[in-house]
């Protein structure tokens, strides 16, 4: 559908950080792609990660726009140039990164009044200070929160928000309860539901706080959406007709060697490979690492492994332990950029081994493969019971317990949640395993194909987006007023 009266225009504001950018740009695109001008506020170095991808949907005459935040690092005692999360390195700086969103406010208002046409609406990440609808309110200009979770894990906010005394009379943090009024059984535990463990230096509660006061003014809310139609085979590079939409996905987000690691892929059978990312923001404690290391070489199953956040201790066993000689053509490890949706795409995998990130899920659905979950904190655990409970497309490893974000890797021995010969039964059990393991990849390839076809014109992602754009452009004549326009209406 394209706009055929006056041309909408809308500003976004991704979060500074990668998972929440991603998706959020791949927004940008769709609407962009409906006829709409979209004006993207964020900073010089993020908006460098993206500058590929934004350069080759403007060639294609769509209208994108990128709008540079001076972001005030040095303020708050963080190095110029830091601005993003995956580039802090300890508790300490995310308490400092956050103060510094927390500046961005007047910045914001100002580039949100120079933009012309005047806004017809402000999408900004759900995760940014209820400082971001005060904004859009005062400038009359309906705000929109985007979320990168889940539906599912939204739901199961609601439902946290119901039962909040029942949750605070609990007396520990482990203890699991069922969540009502759910037509699965899904059982968490507090401390799953949070998300996270408050840490020494920041109190996670004032900032789900901070969300829920934003939520309650902002005048509607969208949840992330994925593009994916890049069919990979096997010796096919760049598929000829999508040689910008394959770019798109290998450097969605980064540029990586993508592909050293695609032509690896190549010489694997068809759904043997296990690919293991576990998000880009907390890392791996030594033991837990070891412990993913070995299960993985004794599992005897080719595996690629996105080692991201490695600390000294864990490269040091890798390297003493000549762990990389010992899989040799088995296993590949990547240490920087992956170019995930290739790789899930690729014919050889088999099996996905993940965080439960909002991204990633919804990536491994779309990919239509069966995956084991590793939630590290967040919504990971709510997304986990999605894949596990819900539409039953994975196994557990067996985490139990939320990590503290850059915590320090200190009596790393007591967080060994999962050992290795679990990890090994659980990736056998789903790439071999009997009927539970057959069951489970035969929905997943389901699924798969029901995401795709959601996407597709006519499915019900895009009329939905279709829906979602119309009734932005009905409210935002509701919210028309003089703060834009110095006066007229």
């Amino acid at each position: 559908m394209s706009i055929q009266e006056q041309k909408p225009h809308f500003g976004m504001l991704p979060y500074v950080a990668q998972g929440h950018m991603i998706p959020m740009m791949d927004l940008a695109r769709l609407l962009a792609k409906r006829g709409l001008t979209i004006s993207i506020l964020t900073t010089p170095h993020n908006a460098g990660r993206f500058k590929f991808v934004v350069d080759r949907a403007i060639a294609t005459g769509l209208d994108i726009h990128i709008l540079h935040l001076k972001f005030p690092s040095s303020q708050v005692g963080l190095p110029d140039g830091c601005e993003n999360f995956d580039m802090l390195s300890s508790s300490d700086d995310l308490v400092k990164m956050f103060r510094t969103i927390d500046m961005l406010k007047e910045q914001v208002e100002a580039l949100l009044r120079q933009l012309k046409p005047s806004p017809t609406c402000f999408i900004a990440d759900a995760c940014f200070p209820s400082w971001a609808t005060t904004v859009a309110l005062k400038l009359h200009i309906p705000r929109i929160l985007f979320y990168v979770t889940t539906c599912f894990s939204l739901l199961c906010r609601h439902v946290q928000r119901m039962i909040c005394q029942e949750l605070e009379a609990m007396a520990s943090d482990t203890e699991y309860f069922v969540l009502p009024g759910l037509p699965d059984r899904i059982e968490l535990t507090r401390a799953q539901f949070r998300g996270t463990p408050n840490g020494p230096s920041f109190d996670w509660s004032e900032f789900w706080d901070e969300m829920r006061e934003a939520e309650t003014e902002a005048f509607g809310a969208v949840v992330a959406l994925k593009s994916w139609n890049l069919n990979t085979s096997k010796n096919t590079r760049k598929p000829q007709g999508k040689e910008s939409d394959y770019s798109d996905k290998a450097e969605r987000g980064n540029i990586g060697e993508h592909e050293y690691c695609l032509k690896w892929l190549d010489n694997k059978e068809p759904g043997s490979v296990v690919y293991v990312c576990l998000g880009s923001q907390a890392g791996l404690a030594t033991s837990p690492l070891i412990e993913l290391a070995l299960g993985l070489e004794a599992s005897s199953r080719p595996f690629i492994w996105v080692l991201k956040n490695a600390s000294e201790e864990s490269q040091k066993w890798l390297f003493e332990e000549k762990f990389e000689e010992g899989i040799k053509d088995r296993g590949l490890l990547i240490r920087g950029w992956a170019p995930q949706v290739l790789i899930l795409s690729h014919p050889s995998v088999g099996a996905f081994f993940t965080h439960c990130g909002g991204n990633s899920t919804l990536e491994g659905i779309i990919a239509g493969l069966p995956m084991i979950t590793w939630p590290v904190f967040s919504d990971h655990f709510c997304n986990e019971k999605l894949i596990v409970n819900v539409i039953k497309t994975g196994l557990r490893a067996g985490v139990e317990e939320p990590v503290i974000l850059l915590e320090e890797d200190h009596d790393h021995e007591e967080r060994v949640q999962v050992k290795n010969d679990e990890i090994k039964r659980v990736i056998e059990m789903l790439m071999d395993g009997g009927e539970e393991g057959n069951e489970r990849r035969k929905r997943a390839k389901e699924l798969g194909e029901m995401a795709k076809r959601a996407m597709e014109e006519g499915g019900s992602s895009y009329l939905n987006l279709t829906l979602f754009i119309q009734d932005v452009i009905a409210e935002q004549t509701l919210f028309a007023g003089p703060e834009l326009s110095g006066g007229s209406s």
